[in-house]
């Protein structure tokens, strides 16, 4: 299907994918066939209808590989979904200046006309597209806060207008500062979560303007308040002390070495929990790797294994904490995990709001920076798309050094002071050096 449309006043790209959505699969172990469609590199899935097992799916082709009615049947579907797709796409090019994959999923289902929709219509049905594609495009954690901010919106409404909903016509910057205030002031937010919660908003609204649902943009003049935060990392006498420590719970134990394991590895809690066996690659040195594609951004990460997290692998093999089917470790929610770390570092003695994310700050800093790791290779290890964003990493330890050295200087002031005669003792070593190589 068609992959490249240009013309004098257009040039833009589209494709169509039709895959399975394995982690929807029903009791039958039938899964849920899903189409995708990309627009000059953006992409929205909507739902065929359709229903296979996963042996009789062919993933290169996005086909059914059996010749049974029902199969022969879904394939026919499939092709009159790809033939009907691509007739939107060349009208909508005639008759638009621009198209996104979003207007395009929406003349598929024939909803492109329609004026009278309204905000919590509009984010719900932003919220259950997010659900759909949970291990596919978002994670879970990016579900949640959708699924929590449509909650809050929908509470402002109640609060403070009285109403269910409204139309979208009447969602003006007003709105949105009121909204924003609403957040901060009355649920007592800080800014970044405030920010966390306007963005699905900000979503709902931009997807209706490509629907042509609205006309301007209420967010046009919203400037979201910029949040600074401190990047919390743990010393190496803390790293030991959480090493030492034993807790009763053999669960508690292991989240202890889960932290650990991302503590010499700077892996993600969303790439840990989907880490596979065929993750961890030998090289031609014989050193084990962990090459995957991380879940948030997408980009390489390729981490060499050091001997704790290597002996971490070891130990929780064929125990009841191994993960299945491939998987390596069976991870409870973040949330459980965040609040057994608080437990663990009391217990430990650190005096630090411990959290699972501190791990992957404790390897940049602590682990790699501190220890003479070049910038560039400690970017590729953590995935991110842009070395800027390693950079703050390199910001920290520099004031990490300072703050060091400072405490330094304190100590061991008043302890050295240089001899009344030091110029004199100079100079006499001197000489004697002089005279002794004559």
């Amino acid at each position: 299907m068609p992959n490249n449309t240009n013309d004098q006043n257009h040039r833009s790209t589209f494709s169509i994918l039709f895959y399975l959505n394995r982690s929807k699969a029903k009791k039958s172990g039938k899964c849920p066939i899903m189409g995708r469609i990309s627009v000059d590199g953006e992409s929205t899935a909507f739902s065929t209808g359709l229903g296979i097992l996963p042996q009789g799916w062919d993933a290169g082709r996005g086909l059914a590989t059996g010749k049974s009615a029902e199969e022969t049947g879904i394939n026919k579907q499939i092709e009159s979904y790809k033939s009907e797709i691509a007739r939107h796409y060349k009208a909508l090019l005639e008759t638009r200046s621009y198209l996104t994959a979003e207007s395009l999923k929406n003349a598929l289902k024939g909803s492109g006309l329609k004026q009278n929709n309204t905000l919590i219509q509009e984010f719900a049905a932003l919220v259950e597209e997010k659900k759909q594609v949970v291990g596919i495009l978002v994670t879970s954690s990016t579900y949640v806060k959708y699924a929590v901010a449509y909650r809050h919106l929908k509470d402002f409404l109640r609060d403070k207008y009285g109403k269910p909903d409204i139309p979208l016509g009447q969602v003006d910057f007003a709105f949105i500062e009121a909204y924003a205030y609403y957040l901060k002031i009355d649920l007592q937010m800080a800014s970044r979560t405030v920010n966390t919660n306007m963005k699905p908003l900000r979503t709902t609204i931009k997807r209706a303007s490509n629907r042509g649902f609205i006309q301007q943009d209420p967010f046009f003049d919203y400037r979201p308040e910029k949040t600074t935060f401190k990047r919390r990392w743990l010393f190496m006498d803390e790293i030991e002390s959480l090493m030492r420590v034993q807790m009763k719970r053999a669960t508690a134990n292991f989240v202890r070495d889960m932290f650990l394991f991302s503590t010499f590895t700077g892996i993600a809690y969303a790439d840990l929990k989907n880490l596979q066996y065929e993750n961890i690659q030998k090289q031609a040195d014989g050193s084990l790797w962990i090459v995957l594609n991380r879940q948030k951004t997408g980009t390489a990460s390729c981490i060499p294994l050091l001997p704790i997290p290597g002996s971490i692998l070891e130990k929780y093999k064929n125990t009841t904490f191994a993960g299945e089917n491939g998987i390596v470790f069976k991870l409870r929610t973040l949330e459980n995990t965040d609040i057994q770390l608080k437990k663990i570092a009391q217990a430990a003695g650190i005096d630090k709001r411990l959290t699972f994310h501190v791990a992957r700050h404790t390897y940049a800093t602590q682990v790699c920076l501190l220890q003479g790791v070049p910038i560039e290779t400690l970017s590729k290890m953590l995935g991110h798309k842009s070395i800027q964003t390693t950079q703050i990493y390199a910001k920290v330890t520099r004031t990490k050094i300072n703050e060091d050295m400072t405490h330094l200087a304190k100590q061991i002031e008043g302890k050295y002071e240089l001899s009344e005669n030091t110029d004199e003792a100079y100079k006499l070593t001197i000489r004697n050096r002089k005279y002794s190589t004559n």
